[in-house]
């Protein structure tokens, strides 16, 4: 039987323990959302490291449990990095079983106890991913009955050699994860090899298309946010919504969402522009231009994800940071959601700019990643690339005066908030 309590060495790391807690996305054929890898940093000065001992590995584990797992993987499976002192410890009792992949390299020492301990896990319903793999070795073949994923990385192992051990593991019944994916080529190809997951940001860089038009539906939200910005009545917002009969049936669904937190709920149009008001409607709006691709079949989940997981997570930065300007939260959240909208309509992001106004520091943030709002963004595509950017969180941290503590909550928060605004937006 595996004993799910906690000793007490564990127990003692987890009040002296701080850590960076990075979430990346893993995507399945259909490029929807399947899972997260969650990469947990040791937080001090110097240089970062994954956890890889049994208290560091234990301790964010555990603060990642109290905070709320769920908050950070949402309905998504939770990749987590664990070596042998972790599997032969007693920390599963935090982890959700269901939710959770537990990840090896390829590199681990296995001993007879592990390969035990392994199976006993995966006989207690724990699944496993063995990552890293880039040769077929007896080590590796020792591993494969306990394995149900394999990960292989896009930096490291040669075309040549995919194409060789992808059909082989295939064989072997293995789901296929490729790694370090930051391309549509390297997308495709992996595609083309039977991959059925793919984890990196190939989906979030922007291919600038000459001569790309909005469509219609953006085209509509566009004129809206215009309006929305502008000295226009209620009235006349309200008439523009309702000549685009699925973008007012979609606002009214999104304005409904938990995220939003109405008291009672929004039946109307007038109801939403009024108990909204603009700033409020100019944020769903904005949401909108994300969700609009996914209903014509795009799969662009990951997108209004990562998209409404920066706004958010902006907007709680500047309310904690600048708690006394009364529109910088607002004013965060814009730099945040339109980050991505390069990338969304595949056109430059100073064409972005021209066709809707924003005020000189939203530009700057997001031309020159200059200014207040340029360093949270700076510091949300940090943690978001955390393998290669860990060593600029620090420094930004310490610009802005801010606990890896204080970091990570609201880093929970605002994975919390986009997960349920993505759900009632598909």
């Amino acid at each position: 039987m595996i004993d799910l309590s906690m000793n007490d060495m564990t127990s003692k790391s987890l009040r002296v323990r701080e850590f960076y807690l990075g979430r990346q996305p893993i995507l399945d054929r259909n490029q929807a959302l399947f899972g997260y890898e969650l990469l947990f940093r040791n937080a001090p000065v110097g240089p970062a490291n994954i956890t890889t001992d049994l208290g560091a590995t234990a301790s964010v584990i555990a603060h990642a449990s109290q905070l709320g797992m769920e908050k950070v993987i949402g309905d998504a499976l939770g990749f987590v990095n664990v070596d042998a002192d972790v599997i032969m410890s007693d920390i599963f009792g935090f982890l959700p079983r269901e939710k959770v992949v537990l990840e090896i390299v390829e590199t681990m020492e296995v001993t007879p106890p592990v390969l035990s301990r392994m199976a006993d896990l995966v006989s207690h319903g724990f699944s496993f991913a063995l990552d890293d793999v880039t040769v077929e070795t007896g080590h590796v073949q020792s591993l494969l009955p306990m394995i149900e994923y394999v990960k292989m990385s896009m930096r490291s192992t040669p075309l040549p050699a995919l194409m060789k051990l992808a059909p082989r593991f295939k064989q072997d019944g293995k789901l296929l994860v490729a790694e370090k994916v930051e391309t549509r080529d390297e997308f495709k190809n992996c595609l083309d090899l039977g991959f059925d997951y793919f984890q990196g940001y190939y989906f979030a860089k922007p291919v600038i298309m000459s001569g790309k038009k909005l469509s219609p539906s953006q085209l509509a939200v566009m004129e809206l946010m215009t309006l929305v910005t502008s000295d226009a009545d209620n009235l006349e917002i309200e008439r523009a919504i309702k000549r685009d009969v699925s973008l007012a049936l979609n606002l009214l669904r999104l304005v409904n969402t938990p995220a939003v937190g109405a008291r009672q709920r929004i039946d109307s149009l007038s109801q939403a522009v009024t108990i909204l008001g603009r700033r409020q409607l100019q944020r769903w709006l904005q949401i909108m231009l994300y969700a609009e691709p996914s209903k014509r079949g795009h799969s662009m989940t990951p997108l209004l994800m990562l998209a409404t997981t920066r706004g958010r997570l902006l907007e709680l930065l500047a309310h904690k940071l600048r708690p006394s300007q009364r529109h910088a939260a607002d004013i965060a959240f814009t730099v945040g959601i339109m980050s991505l909208m390069d990338t969304l309509f595949g056109i430059p992001m100073s064409e972005i700019l021209g066709q809707i106004p924003v005020i000189d520091e939203v530009a700057d943030a997001l031309m020159f990643r200059g200014g207040f709002f340029g360093d949270l963004l700076k510091l949300a595509e940090c943690i978001e690339q955390i393998e290669d950017k860990e060593g600029e969180i620090v420094p930004t941290l310490r610009d802005l005066a801010m606990s890896t503590d204080e970091l990570v909550e609201l880093e929970m928060a605002a994975f919390e908030w986009s997960d349920n605004v993505v759900r009632y937006a598909l």
